[in-house]
């Protein structure tokens, strides 16, 4: 497995790279967006690791270039950014995961193993389950035709559900995507979030698309 890191700061850039051999991970490194961005487009790597804040390019505009010229390589962001915008805007570019500075390497190497388990990810900007359909660039949803019109949580949240279509995601996966917050499992603010957007995508019409898997989590997908 190649494994392509873009991180400007040494000292974060060395643990990596020592973890990720340790591991028996070829791993690339990369120390600015425009040198990273190069080596992701023209080499093929499993799996990248991408730090927000770098010099010349940031992380937004590299994993944005990356996605335009359709490559649909899964992206884990570093960054000690954590706020739930954050959050939200790299869901909509493409990224597959977050991890927040500071970091334990063995959490990193259990994200990199469960991306890598699943395959590929919907990359492209417009996803279709059934007759729904996900305009990912231009925040537009319709179903059977009809716009649905969604706060941007809501957007985010079925973002996350149809980039993991099949896939049942936890109560807890989805408060730490979407909300800037430690789950705890005496909030319901997953499962209030998830009854509103489904009176809005489900509700109204005969065949469900939001399935519940009891004591898990929810999916997403036509059955």
């Amino acid at each position: 497995m190649r494994i392509l890191v873009i991180e400007d700061e040494p000292k974060t850039a060395g643990f990596i790279r020592k973890g990720l051999r340790e591991s028996g991970y070829t791993a690339d490194m990369a120390h600015d967006g425009a040198e990273g961005l190069e080596l992701a487009l023209t080499k093929e790597y499993d799996i990248i690791i991408l730090d927000v804040m770098l010099p010349g390019l940031d992380g937004w505009q590299v994993i944005s270039r990356i996605r335009k010229l359709k490559k649909d390589t899964p992206v884990i962001f570093l960054t000690a950014r954590d706020a739930v915008q954050d959050r939200i805007k790299g869901l909509e570019l493409g990224a597959d995961d977050y991890l927040v500075k500071p970091f334990a390497f063995s959490e990193l190497l259990v994200r990199i193993r469960t991306i890598l388990r699943r395959g590929p990810v919907k990359t492209q900007e417009l996803i279709t389950i059934g007759d729904l359909e996900i305009d990912l660039m231009g925040h537009r949803v319709t179903r059977g035709g009809k716009r649905l019109d969604l706060t941007p949580k809501e957007f985010a949240l079925l973002s996350l559900l149809a980039r993991r279509s099949g896939e049942v995601l936890t109560r807890m996966r989805i408060a730490e995507r979407i909300w800037d917050m430690d789950f705890d499992s005496d909030t319901n603010v997953v499962d209030v979030h998830m009854r509103r957007l489904r009176a809005k995508v489900d509700d109204p019409f005969e065949k469900k698309l939001i399935h519940t898997v009891r004591g898990v989590g929810y999916v997403l997908e036509e059955r």
